[in-house]
């Protein structure tokens, strides 16, 4: 997983969480959903580029 794509995932990570707060003490629940789907792209796409980093390293 190259640096950007790992920074831009956890920013998305970061956003989703703020979101999700800010949905909880406003009582906004389309907020609070909106951010629970940022956080679990985020995860996603973690995931897959992990997988690439593992592929990689055994096709090294």
């Amino acid at each position: 997983m190259s640096t950007e794509d790992r920074v831009q995932a956890t920013m998305k990570n970061v956003e989703g969480k703020a979101q999700e707060m800010l949905g909880e003490i406003t009582g906004n629940p389309e907020d609070q959903a909106e951010g629970q789907v940022k956080q679990g792209e985020a995860k996603a796409e973690h995931t897959v580029e992990n997988a690439k980093d593992e592929a990689k390293k055994k096709i090294d």
